[in-house]
């Protein structure tokens, strides 16, 4: 028995000592054999002990080696305790010139067939590459033991960690196990499970070289160590933060941005306030009319100021009138009972007719009703001529509020009564014929931008464009129509007829009112429907709906409202016939009582959409495009004034508000002018009006 009487137990399963005789000796070892005696089937004899495996699950692993000092010179030269399954004694003292030696344990793991061939260290080899491929060990056939196994359900093996270690990297310490008591010098060894359970077996104590690492750490090693962190968590740890800077420095460019900034309010913001925000103040919403109060215009002063422009002689012949709107006193004249060529002021005359003796909210029918023939529908106009052929839902630019074609067409669809094959269209309404006297023959003919042959019905005022003012017209605007109609219900025009006074109405639309009827007119200063209100206003009177019955109407209209028409002559209503003549006087009368203070006269309440529907100099209608000129500036956004011309005729009549906001009525009449320099000589004398206090 050693010095030390500790028993130690196999690496493994492989008995080294049936396999020499007992004292054989090699290089570097010593084997000491212990003689164990015992009982065993009836006789005495040597006992074996049962071989442990790696399946019997038993912690009696260890076999304490002692490495070659000389050969293994990194390990440390600290001795490591020995542990055993009997009570620790005194470890053997080595002699003086002996080296203290390291104890090395070699832990049992099961054979791997990638592992390689350990047993070259006890051959003395070299130590294989660490890429080199293991030998495998050939297996050996072991008897198998009598004595019971045990019960524990095998270790699972753990996957495969890290490549092979040298035995000095892999050096443990197994867990100390419950202490027994010691064993006697003939005390048989015992082998205890952690289940109690106890197996006799051999003691073995030798000088080995230390057996290479198991590839899988120890239970102990494995727990006492602390897992590394994974590189995952590190790689979406700078994948979030990575996008987190992406993300700060988008948002802090897009808020130096103009537009960002301006719209988040941020201090650096280039609309932001530079100084404190002003408290705000109150807005009374309500319009005011000029200042009644106001100290009005000397006869004196105005003439001194007019004498200049309104001696141009780019205007030709001129005559006109200045009244005070809120007096109606006259503060300055020149020839203004001199009746002149009025060209389109004469609609002023025609609209403040129709306003003064027609309901406001009158409106224009144009209908489609059952004709006498199965199949058969008819067009009735009804003298609406601002009808638009642009679709459902799209107002028109040029005649806002206007009824659309469609609207018509579907009406009648929707209706039902069979299958349409012809529409017939009826425009007796009007009479007479559909140009006046002292027209030019190419203000009817086709393709002119100005006017339309004056038809009961049409759409877009006969214009090619429906959006634009000055496309060429058509030159029979009620067949196109009919045409159009005809096309949409798929059916043929089937010519005029005249409609029973009892036909079923299939389908009917209507204009605007009268107020925005006469604003179109006058903003456009549209020839056709100025001729067209005209006749409405006959029809109105019992008169014949013609250029004849329209111009006496309006003049019957007029003179009952008690205006003084002397001189006055019209043959139409759009003033593009050169016959008619107009005095200064007439116009300003008239703008006078619709510019008058409310309450004064009962006139003018009927009379004042007229100056809604006046242009606005250089805002808007046939003054849109003018007072541009520096000696016209002024009276931009000031002047509202009815525009007309003709050759050789310019004139402007309205209302202007001077310095003092006091309203002023003009009319100017140039004759004999030119028509580019006239206007321009007309738009200085009114914008002079603006300017002057003429005090």
């Amino acid at each position: 028995m050693p010095e030390n009487d500790v028993p130690m137990w196999p690496s493994d399963d492989k008995d080294t000592s049936s396999a020499e005789p007992k004292g054989a000796k090699r290089e570097g070892e010593v084997t000491v054999w212990l003689p164990m005696s015992g009982l065993a089937n009836g006789k005495t004899e040597e006992l074996s002990v049962p071989k442990v495996t790696p399946e019997s699950g038993s912690w009696f692993q260890p076999v304490v080696e002692v490495s070659d000092i000389d050969e293994e010179p990194d390990v440390p030269e600290t001795p490591t305790p020995q542990w055993s399954a009997f009570e620790p004694v005194t470890p053997v003292e080595p002699e003086q010139h002996e080296e203290p030696k390291t104890l090395f344990v070699k832990p049992i793991q099961p054979q791997h067939k990638d592992e390689p061939d350990w047993d070259q260290f006890d051959r003395g080899a070299a130590t294989p590459p660490r890429d080199a491929e293991p030998s495998r060990p050939e297996p050996r056939q072991e008897p198998q033991s009598q004595e019971p196994q045990s019960q524990e359900p095998p270790r699972q093996e753990q996957p495969r960690q890290e490549p092979p270690r040298r035995p000095e990297q892999s050096r443990v310490e197994p867990p100390l196990p419950a202490p027994v008591p010691s064993a006697t010098m003939h005390a048989r060894p015992v082998r205890i499970e952690p289940s109690e359970e106890r197996f006799d077996s051999e003691a073995t104590v030798g000088i080995q070289r230390p057996e290479p690492p198991s590839q899988e750490p120890p239970a102990a090693e494995t727990e006492a160590a602390p897992a590394p962190k994974p590189k995952r968590k590190r790689k979406a740890l700078l994948i979030t933060t990575l996008v987190v800077v992406l993300l700060l420095a988008g948002m802090g460019g897009a808020a130096a941005m103009p537009k960002v900034s301006n719209r988040l309010g941020l201090p650096w913001a280039p609309n932001a306030p530079k100084g404190e925000i002003p408290k705000p103040a109150g807005v009374t919403r309500v319009l005011h009319g000029p200042d009644v109060n106001g100290v009005a215009p000397t006869k004196e002063a105005l003439a001194a100021a007019l004498a200049g422009p309104a001696g141009a002689a780019d205007l030709g012949t001129l005559t006109g009138t200045v009244v005070d709107a809120a007096t109606g006193d006259v503060l300055w004249d020149k020839n203004s009972g001199t009746p002149l060529t009025p060209a389109s002021t004469t609609k002023i005359l025609v609209v403040a007719a129709a306003l003064l003796s027609m309901d406001h909210g009158t409106q224009f029918s144009t209908k489609i009703v059952q004709g006498a023939e199965p199949g058969t529908v008819i067009l009735v106009a009804g003298g609406d001529p601002s009808l638009t052929s642009l679709p459902l839902g799209t107002d028109s630019p040029l005649y806002p509020g206007a009824a659309h074609v469609d609207d018509l067409v579907a009406q009648v669809k929707k209706a039902g009564g069979g299958k349409i094959s012809k529409v017939q269209l009826d425009i007796s309404l009007f009479k007479g014929p559909t140009s006046a006297k002292g027209w030019d023959p190419e203000d009817t003919a086709a393709g002119n931008t100005y006017m339309a042959p004056v038809l009961p019905v049409m759409a877009d005022g006969g214009r090619t464009d429906p959006k634009n003012d000055h496309s060429p017209r058509i030159a029979n605007p009620a067949a196109a129509l009919t045409q159009k109609i005809a096309g949409k219900l798929e059916a043929q025009p089937g010519g005029t007829t005249t409609a029973p006074k009892d036909a079923k109405v299939l389908g009917e639309v209507k204009s605007q009112p009268l107020a925005e009827f006469a604003n179109s007119l006058l903003q456009l200063s549209d020839n056709l429907m100025a001729d067209v209100l005209a006749r409405q206003l006959a029809l109105t009177k019992g008169a014949e709906p013609s250029f004849t019955g329209g111009a006496a109407a309006t003049m019957d209209v007029l003179k009952q409202a008690g205006f003084d028409l002397t001189g006055v002559q019209i043959n139409d209503g759009s003033g593009l016939s050169d016959q008619n003549k107009i005095p200064a006087k007439a116009l300003s009368e008239i703008l006078a009582v619709a510019a008058a203070p409310d309450g004064k006269d009962p006139r003018t309440a009927k009379l004042r959409p007229l100056l809604a529907g006046l242009p606005v100099a250089g805002g808007s209608g046939t003054l849109e495009k003018r007072y541009g000129d520096p000696a016209s500036a002024a009276g931009r956004g000031w002047v509202r004034g009815k525009t007309g011309t003709l050759s050789g005729v310019n004139t402007l009549a309205g209302v202007v508000l001077d310095t003092d906001g006091r309203m002023l009525v003009f009319a100017l009449m140039s004759s004999g002018s030119d028509q580019n320099k006239g206007r321009a000589a007309l738009d200085v004398v009114a914008a002079t009006l603006h300017k002057c206090g003429c005090r």
